[in-house]
């Protein structure tokens, strides 16, 4: 795989700096049950990277001393971690929002037949990665049969009342273009989801987000390969809006990695990007990490063109 950092470090992206924490988001470990084209953690099945139970231990008790309102939950697919559902639990019962990011498949792997209904049962929002409506689409990303197992996934949570309205269960889906290009309009794109799946099978959910693939890990070296990487960075440059560095999800988001490391976000996680002294988890249980400066190199420039980029979609 091609190094993209390199090519990334040296930049003339505008300097910011952290507001407060809202969000922890958390990476437990790379095992994943796919292998996407898109994916920006280089996630699969023979990742062996966990979060042991020390670092795992360590989560609830920063969400209580920093008032954290909002734990975001990632991987890999985080359900494939065993200490995924007691954090859960015990994120809950401090009255935190839990963010499940789930590849919907999940669903239908051997031991996760009772996750979706403990995800209702606890409330967990949960943001579904589906890159397109279509069949051919989503497999060319995905893998051969993602599709119908997405589908499938979509109205098992349909059924337990996941997207309907005063349900109290969100379902969020996740959009990305299939090759280097910026995301369609989302306003217009999430119509377009709406009208589409619940067409073709009766499927409905809360909001569409459209991400910008970043030009990093898996798809930054396949953007290599084509020798097209330098032609998508001058078009996140030319289409650059000041207007989204005030949004920016790193200004109120703190990414932990499966180490327990701690990053401005989780593409400099990926990126091995770190913070200044190597900050940890257990430093958040004293340290009060407002006002901070933010790490930025050219690949921020995929959070701020166009209509801007972030875990919670267009900025």
């Amino acid at each position: 795989m091609h190094d993209t950092i390199p090519l990334l470090e040296i930049s003339d992206f505008p300097a910011i700096r952290r507001e407060k924490i809202d969000t922890l988001q958390v990476n437990i470990g790379y095992k994943c049950n796919q292998t996407c084209v898109h994916c920006h953690v280089n996630a699969g099945p023979n990742r062996t990277e966990m979060m042991n139970a020390e670092n795992l231990a360590l989560i609830p008790d920063v969400l209580r001393v920093r008032k954290i309102s909002t734990l975001d939950i990632t991987g890999g697919a985080p359900e494939m971690h065993e200490g995924f559902r007691s954090l859960v639990i015990a994120a809950r019962n401090l009255g935190v929002h839990v963010i499940d990011r789930c590849n919907l498949t999940i669903l239908f792997e051997p031991g996760q037949e009772e996750l979706a209904e403990f995800l209702a049962g606890n409330k967990v929002e949960v943001v579904a990665s589906l890159p397109c409506y279509s069949l051919d689409n989503v497999d060319s990303q995905r893998g051969k049969g993602v599709f119908e197992k997405s589908i499938a996934a979509l109205q098992k949570l349909n059924a337990l009342g996941y997207g309907k309205p005063d349900s109290g269960l969100v379902l969020n889906l996740v959009y990305n273009p299939q090759g280097p290009v910026l995301p369609p309009n989302q306003q217009q794109l999430e119509a377009d989801y709406k009208r589409e799946l619940f067409a073709h099978f009766g499927i409905v959910f809360n909001n569409l987000y459209a991400l910008a693939n970043m030009p990093i890990k898996r798809f930054g070296s396949t953007l290599i390969s084509k020798g097209r990487f330098a032609d998508y960075m001058q078009l996140l440059k030319d289409s650059y809006s000041a207007d989204n560095l005030k949004s920016v999800m790193c200004r109120s988001l703190v990414s932990v990695d499966w180490r327990g490391n701690l990053y401005d976000c989780d593409f400099n996680q990926q990126l091995e990007l770190a913070l200044p002294g190597s900050m940890h988890l257990r430093d958040l249980l004293e340290l009060d990490m407002r006002d901070t400066p933010i790490r930025v190199a050219d690949h921020c420039y995929g959070c701020t063109a166009g209509q801007g980029s972030s875990c919670g979609g267009a900025l």
